[in-house]
This record gives structure tokens, sequence and C-alpha cells, in this order.
């Protein structure tokens, strides 16, 4: 996982509105794609960046895949994000 890669996928609306799905648990890609409307392959596209940034996880189960939030990565994004700003403590300007 890189920085460039998640500020990427983050950066499209379909991308943060499938982590908005997922935030309540895990869904398939069926079900993440009723949600909107595009191909499969469009949304199959959209869940592989959002993978590489490492944002979802996959799980397969039978014949079917389910998608799931990994907040680590999120976590990491909003430290840095602190150190930055410089923490609590730092006055604002």
């Amino acid at each position: 996982m890189s920085f460039a890669e998640t500020f990427k996928a983050l950066s499209d609306p379909v991308r943060r509105e499938i982590l908005q799905l997922l935030k309540n648990g895990k869904l398939s890609a069926g079900e993440i794609g009723s949600h909107f409307d595009m191909t499969g392959a469009t949304i199959s596209y959209h869940l592989s960046v959002l993978k590489k940034a490492g944002l979802v996880w996959e799980t397969k189960v039978k014949n079917y895949v389910y998608y799931e939030l990994n907040t680590t990565v999120l976590e990491e994004v909003l430290m840095w994000i602190k150190e930055l700003k410089g923490g609590e403590d730092h006055e604002r300007i």
C-alpha cells in the first residue's frame, strides 16, 4: 500500500460510495453493483483499484466473492495527516 494508490482510489466518487456501502459489513460484487447504474466490469475495475490500495479485502466463498472494508489503511492516512498537522497541541494560525 502506498499513499499514492490510496489517494488515487479515494479520488473517485464511485469508489468512495463503495467504501460507504462496505462500512455496514461485507458485500458481494453483485450486491455492490446493484447500487450503481454501470456494468459489472466497471464495478470490478473499481473494486480492483480499492483492493490494490488496500482499502478492501476480498474473500471467496463458493461461487461468490465478498468485499470488506479494511480500516487499517484509513487509520494510517489519518495518523499521517494528524502528524502533518502537528497533533492536538498545534496552535491554529
